[in-house]
């Protein structure tokens, strides 16, 4: 022991990583397994069954994830399995809509989580910050993620992006819809739900700023070929598919009834994926149908949802609470903003702040006829605007306002007062709609 080193300090921690592919040891002695115990114990679900590890490893190696764990090998006597991490983080890549139908790579990160005997000893930093300088070292322009806790993820640059809205829509008989019926609904086959899913997806996916692409688990669960707890068939899950004038489909809906015990009698959503406004209003006339049911709860309707002013009476629907989804973090700004679809026109300078460092530098961004690009300046150039990183993912989509961010000091006008610099980077943000993303990863 050196002079400098506390006798009282706990020991390092190991960090491994491994990559899931179809060969990988999914037994209840792997690696696999213990990763998985841990998850489950961050998130307060019930214990994998071993018979579900291969189902599990299948799935995530469909998509390309890499798994992190943080182990402590001097666990006292009585610890638990010292085999089971004590912190867990997970990393995969899928398709980010940045605007005008561009779709770009996105980083995403998943899993996250530090079991309450290992907090304050630096586990989350170490892990986010050696991962984000290896996506960033990998040509990245955007990582993201979804959190569950939302004080964690603003110290290391990312920001809110896209927001949701929970609702409860009364569906006895006040309910009605003014636009005229088109095209027809069909309920489907799991199997048919599966295949459907995906293609319906597609087609929002492509149309939809905001928008991630989906996870291998996600078609499974829309058409109840998985549960909410395990990767087993939920009997209680019913899929309709609504079809257009020419009879493709354009939307679908999954759904479970919550019990006899619930009153009003309430139909849960699971999840509802529409290429268009008026299929996406086709769906709600058909749950709002169903027989015996007084209630339909849906926590992914979009913030300017259209379903209220399409009912004979809005007073059927009632918001009953609001949530972030897709947190974004800029890692490389030139990139990023240059692959970004544009409404708005305009051109201003900025100064971006990036504590660690992949965003920082000072840059011209101009934008017209649908594109822009961000051009770097010299480090002693004059800006227009001093941007927080985290400030630059959420104006990113479009989903909050520039003078919204200014008004809480993460924009800041560097030039002369009401030089205009702040309205112009609201036009150059501008977005037909906006940004919509109903992936959770």
């Amino acid at each position: 022991m050196t002079a400098s080193q506390d006798p009282a300090a706990p020991a390092p921690l190991r960090i491994d990583t491994f990559t899931v592919t179809a060969e990988t040891d999914s037994t209840p002695d792997s690696a696999l397994a213990h990763w998985f115990e841990a998850i489950r114990f961050g998130f307060h679900e019930i214990r994998t069954e071993p018979e579900d590890l291969s189902t599990y490893a299948g799935a995530f190696a469909s998509d390309g994830r890499t798994l992190w764990g943080a182990y402590d090998d001097a666990a006292g006597t009585h610890a638990w399995d010292p085999r089971i991490p004590v912190a867990t983080y997970g990393t995969m890549i899928n398709t980010l809509n940045v605007g005008n139908g561009q779709l770009i790579d996105a980083h995403l990160i998943t899993a996250v989580t530090v079991r309450p005997t290992h907090r304050r000893r630096g586990l989350l930093r170490r892990m986010m910050t050696a991962d984000l300088e290896g996506a960033a070292a990998k040509g990245f322009a955007v990582a993201a993620l979804t959190a569950s806790e939302a004080t964690i993820y603003g110290r290391f640059g990312f920001g809110t992006a896209t927001f949701t809205r929970n609702i409860e829509v009364d569906v006895k008989e006040r309910f009605a819809l003014r636009p005229p019926a088109y095209g027809a609904t069909e309920v489907v086959s799991p199997a048919s739900a599966a295949a459907l899913s995906e293609q319906i997806f597609g087609r929002f996916h492509h149309a939809t700023t905001g928008s991630l692409g989906r996870q291998f688990s996600y078609p499974q669960r829309a058409s109840g070929r998985w549960g909410e707890e395990r990767p087993v068939e939920d009997k209680g899950v019913r899929t309709a598919v609504h079809y257009d004038d020419d009879g493709r489909p354009d939307g679908y809906v999954s759904y479970k009834f919550s019990g006899w015990g619930t009153n009003p009698y309430t139909m849960k959503i699971i999840d509802l994926v529409a290429a268009s406004g008026a299929a996406y209003l086709e769906l709600w006339r058909y749950l709002g149908s169903i027989d015996l049911i007084e209630r339909i709860t849906f926590d992914l309707a979009p913030v300017n949802d259209p379903l209220p002013w399409a009912l004979e009476d809005r007073r059927c629907y009632k918001l009953t609470g609001d949530e972030d989804v897709l947190w974004l973090r800029i890692l490389d700004p030139v990139k990023a903003l240059g692959a970004r679809g544009y409404q708005g026109t305009g051109t201003v300078t900025l100064e971006i702040v990036d504590p660690l460092g992949y965003a920082t530098g000072r840059y011209r961004l101009s934008a017209a006829d649908g594109t822009g690009a961000l051009t770097r300046l010299d480090d002693d150039a004059e800006t227009q605007l001093r941007v927080d990183v985290a400030a630059l993912g959420s104006l990113y989509l479009g989903g909050v306002p520039a003078h919204t961010l200014a008004a809480v000091g993460h924009i800041a006008e560097q030039g002369p007062d009401g030089d205009g610099s702040i309205a112009v980077l609201d036009r150059i943000f501008q977005t037909p709609s906006d940004p919509y993303c109903i992936t959770h990863f």
